[in-house]
Parts: C-alpha cells; structure tokens; sequence
C-alpha cells in the first residue's frame, strides 16, 4: 500500500502501467495498492514510488524495462548545514545544468523533491552516482565531481549468455 500526494499521473498512465508490470492496481482515496504474483508487486510499487516522487511514467518503467534501481537520498543525511535551499541550488545549478551534466556523465535520471533526491540508475552505476550527489551535498566543486565520474565510468557488463534471449522473427535454413 503507497499513499500518493500525486495521484493523477498514476490515474493517467494507470492502464499502461497494470499492463506493463503485470498487476492489478487499485486506487482509493490517496492509497494505491498493486496485486499480482509478488516480484511484479515490489516492481510496481518502486514504479509507483518513483512516479510519486515525482519521475514521468516512462522514466520510472525503465525500472521494469532494464532493471534499474531506485534510489532516494536524503540531503539532510549527509550535511549538518541549516541552509538546505543553497545546497539543493547546488545540486541543481544554474538553469539546471548541473543535474544535466550529472545525468550526462551517468546516464541516470534525476529529481529533486523537497529534501530528497531521487535517482534511476543502471546498478552497476548507482554507486559512483550516489558518491557523486553525496560529494556535491558536502560541498564538493562539480567540477572535481565531473572529474571523479568521467575516471569512474563503469565499463559494461559482458553477456555471459545466462540471461535468456528473446528470439528473433525468422528462422534461418540450413
């Protein structure tokens, strides 16, 4: 059971959603709640999380879609600082481009809501992601940050042929 203070998007996309994740969702009042076999339950519900947090529909399926993760800093964990708007502003930047360079460098999506900030990332990503947020909260100057994440990049993962393929159309004689 979630309780939404964004309820409309999930009411828009919710056809979509029972489709894509294979539940059920049921709606009363701000509560949202998804049936159906219990791995697509948890899928759901970060699908849902992260819609309410503030991500769009088709950001937060890719979830579903590429098994990305979903994560919520908080910036009060990591500043003793009272002044949280400046260093949301820093998170930010000016007209944004520090959240666009962040997601440039690291193919991860953000968002920023109140003291939080929401991140769907690759998990072999998140953590370089997340030391990278954590930097910037404690002061770091984006430029070392862009720095410390252009020497980190995560080299992809080689297909060691375990996960199932899916088959293509045609069938080739022989």
């Amino acid at each position: 059971m979630i309780t939404s203070d964004n309820i409309e998007k999930i009411i828009e996309s919710k056809k979509k959603l029972e489709r894509i994740l294979n539940v059920k969702i049921t709606i009363e009042d701000q509560n949202i709640s998804a049936e159906g076999k219990p791995e697509d339950e948890y899928i759901a519900e970060k699908v849902i999380e992260a819609i309410n947090f503030g991500f769009r529909p088709p950001v937060a399926l890719m979830i579903k879609k590429y098994d990305f993760l979903f994560e919520i800093l908080n910036i009060k964990d990591f500043t003793r600082r009272k002044d949280l708007e400046t260093i949301r502003a820093r998170i930010i930047g000016k007209g944004g481009k520090t959240l666009r360079t962040l997601s440039n460098l690291t193919e991860c999506f953000f968002e920023i809501k109140g003291n939080e900030v929401g991140i769907i990332c690759a998990p072999e990503k998140i953590k370089n992601v997340q030391e990278a947020v954590v930097s910037i909260i404690q002061g770091s100057k984006q430029a070392n940050v862009y720095s410390f994440l252009e020497k980190h990049q995560v080299q992809p993962i080689i297909d060691l042929g375990l996960k199932e393929q899916k088959k293509k159309g045609k069938k080739t004689k022989e």
